[in-house]
């Protein structure tokens, strides 16, 4: 009776202090709850336009995704918790969507460690898990610019270490038009989910300005 108690006190005592932690931050604690609510970030709303280096350390700018159902998720290269699923999830779905035509979806993998994930690292990365880099781009950029990026997706980055990093774990889907259309947080949803909403915006038609 008396080790009930007290493994129902420790049970309590860890639940009270996760409770107290940021919501969006939980995925990379380890041992914490892996559903991770939402943040301010609500679907349909217009995706940020940023300007970032690819893994060949080339320019590449957000604005040319516009006609493109682009996948969007935040990872780093030295996480070893939830960042190898979304980057093992991104290489089915980009398997999966083979036969779609490149320029109609676009992979996009945004680090949240600038100081240690290098064009060449991200490359490096990216090849371990046969990404290809036609319809797939792994970006960086300076602090200061990255900070930009993720206010503008919301998603909150604490660095803790050299290759320690706490970060909102988010995948998001933007349709065609650039419109933020479906976000999953955390990393418990299941890849047939993502893969029905990104093929529900690859069926829709492009939408032309007049």
């Amino acid at each position: 009776m008396i080790l009930g108690y007290s493994n129902k006190m420790r049970i309590l005592s860890a639940l009270l202090f996760l409770a107290l932690l940021p919501l969006d931050l939980r995925a990379h604690v380890p041992g914490a709850p892996r559903e991770v609510p939402p943040t301010s970030a609500t679907p349909n709303t217009q995706a940020p336009a940023f300007v970032l280096l690819n893994q060949e350390g080339n320019r590449f700018d957000s604005t040319t995704l516009r006609g493109k159902v682009v996948v969007l998720n935040f990872i780093f290269t030295t996480c070893t918790d939830v960042c190898p699923l979304f980057t093992a999830n991104f290489a089915q779905l980009q398997r999966t969507l083979k036969n779609e035509p490149a320029g109609n979806v676009f992979l996009v993998s945004i680090t949240t460690d600038p100081e240690v994930d290098s064009p060449k690292v991200l490359k490096s990365y990216a090849q371990r898990y046969g990404a290809d880099f036609q319809n797939w781009a792994f970006l960086t950029g300076s602090e200061s610019q990255l900070k930009q990026v993720w206010k503008g997706f919301d998603v909150r980055v604490i660095k803790k270490g050299r290759g320690l990093v706490q970060h909102t774990s988010l995948t998001t889907v933007i349709d065609r038009q650039g419109v933020r259309r479906f976000n999953f947080f955390g990393e418990k949803w299941p890849l047939k989910d993502l893969l029905r909403d990104t093929s529900a915006l690859l069926e829709e038609k492009p939408k032309h300005n007049h």
